[in-house]
């Protein structure tokens, strides 16, 4: 029993601990209800009154020894580890988290919005499936126009037609009926076509549209805001060009180009050389529509104007592909987070 008192002494006296956790398990091991000490005085139990004399002192002297070396040991390993966090400097700035950016389609909606706010424009809002009345019949497309035809529209259900959205001048619609001139709003929203899926074309895209209904508003007053809208979104130096279209909804209506901000309108492979970029289609409201919405034709009159949003974000962006907008890659997005 000498022997083991000895050994455990040897064995005491020798321990060098690296971590505070080497440490717990070395007391553990000694000094635990099924340490090594424990065992010894058990077996203490079972000397001779003599024995217990000479042996009852050594190992109190062991016990002792254990105790102070792992108070001793857990004091050092503290103070390393206090100067090792007194060494960082506490008022350096934390490593800042990386959050979530929006949506480059969500910047330039965003964008035109805001633009067209400083002019008097309010955000009107309407649902995405939606009846033929709204979409088709009250914006003046006679029975057989082909936008009705399944080639470009989703029907939900036939008779009633009930179907996706392909406009958001359907929110245009609601305004008019529910609202009395004047009228000034923007519509922005998520539409819906039946179109085959390639860089420069989705079954799902987002629009922008414009309504301005007052007395003696005219095609000049049309004109101006989308130059200001231009300039604001695309540099001082945009000038547009308006071209004679045609439009359902819209008479007179035309198709509006912006000088192309690529090559400062020298000719370029994205302008196909012309200088000039297709933005939006614009016109002065149809009096057919006024009066479908029950507004009167001979006293009011409105321009209206629509845009889809990826493209506007193409050519804000020089994004070359559609389709990189619904992909969600997030070596794509993270371009965006520092933009607007």
């Amino acid at each position: 029993m000498q022997n083991r008192i000895k050994e455990l002494m040897e064995k005491v006296g020798g321990f060098k601990p690296a971590t505070l956790a080497e440490i717990e398990d070395f007391r553990i091991k000694i000094l635990g209800k099924k340490g090594e000490l424990t065992a010894l005085f058990e077996e203490f139990k079972s000397l001779s009154a003599e024995q217990k004399k000479e042996i009852g002192k050594t190992i109190n002297e062991l016990k002792t020894k254990a105790l102070d070396k792992i108070n001793e040991l857990k004091e050092s390993l503290d103070t390393v580890v206090a100067s090792d966090c007194d060494a960082i400097d506490m008022s350096r700035p934390a490593t800042a988290r990386r959050v979530g950016t929006r949506h480059p389609i969500s910047l330039v909606r965003r964008q035109i919005v805001d633009i067209f706010s400083r002019l008097g424009f309010t955000v009107a809002d309407g649902p995405e499936i939606e009846d033929d009345w709204h979409v088709f019949s009250a914006l003046n497309f006679p029975p057989e126009h082909p936008a009705r035809d399944m080639q470009d529209t989703f029907f939900v259900e036939k008779n009633p037609d009930i179907l996706l959205r392909t406009h958001t001048s359907s929110i245009q619609v609601r305004v008019m009926q529910n609202s009395r001139p004047p009228i000034r709003v923007v519509c922005p929203g998520r539409v819906f076509r039946n179109e085959a899926i390639s860089y420069r074309a989705h079954c799902i895209f987002h629009q922008v549209e414009g309504l301005y209904i007052d007395e003696n508003v005219s095609f000049a007053d049309l004109k101006q805001t989308i130059l200001y809208f231009a300039k604001e979104m695309f540099g001082e130096d945009a000038s547009i060009r308006m071209r004679p279209s045609y439009f359902p909804f819209t008479e007179p209506s035309a198709e509006v180009d912006v000088s192309c901000n690529l090559c400062g309108g020298k000719g370029c492979n994205v302008c196909k050389g012309t200088g000039w970029l297709e933005i939006m289609g614009c016109g002065m409201v149809d009096p057919n529509v006024l009066e479908a919405c029950g507004i009167d034709s001979r006293k009011y009159s409105g321009f209206a104007f629509g845009m889809g949003v990826e493209r506007i974000a193409m050519l804000r962006y020089g994004v070359k592909d559609l389709r990189l907008y619904f992909e969600n890659d997030i070596r794509f997005l993270q371009q965006f987070e520092a933009i607007y």
